[in-house]
């Protein structure tokens, strides 16, 4: 995690610098600053559009993962949006556009599934779900009783 965060500062100090050499510093600022109104713009508007069909989705009944992923995703673009920097701007910009954020809430589900699997897994043994109902195997099979058959025993 520290080599991506170290990565990452990288890159930052590479963008600013390579546009600081073609814009200038009150260039690269006013292109900061212009980056963080347009942002907190769009992601006040992208956050109202996922709240709304948040609640038309809870008031009509249905699952709201992709509105609430959808919800969580806008609030991550807001906040790179606001740390000051190109890539963390492109970032952010990629995840409130409706396209891309359809692919990083794909991606996201699938890794959460894949975690939440693994931790069940770990914490009670392997699970199966059918349906979305997780059947619970009989985890001591041989500990029943056998079924007793009421009767009568014929000689013939």
């Amino acid at each position: 995690m520290a080599v991506v965060f170290l990565l990452y500062v990288i890159a930052e100090f590479a963008a600013i610098w390579a546009v600081g050499s073609a814009v200038g510093v009150l260039g690269t600022i006013a292109l900061l600053l212009a980056g963080a109104f347009v942002g907190s713009w769009l992601a006040r508007r992208e956050g109202g559009k996922a709240m709304r069909a948040f609640i038309s989705t809870a008031q009509s009944g249905r699952n709201p993962e992709k509105e609430l992923t959808d919800g969580m995703l806008i609030a991550l673009g807001g906040v790179l949006i606001m740390i000051p920097g190109f890539v963390s701007d492109v970032v952010g910009l990629l995840l409130m556009l409706p396209p891309s954020r359809a692919v990083a809430r794909k991606l996201w589900l699938r890794r959460a599934e894949k975690r939440a699997v693994r931790h069940a897994n770990r914490a009670r043994g392997p699970v199966m779900v059918v349906d979305s109902e997780i059947v619970d195997p009989d985890p001591h099979p041989s500990e029943k009783p056998h079924p007793v058959i009421e009767g009568r025993i014929i000689e013939g």
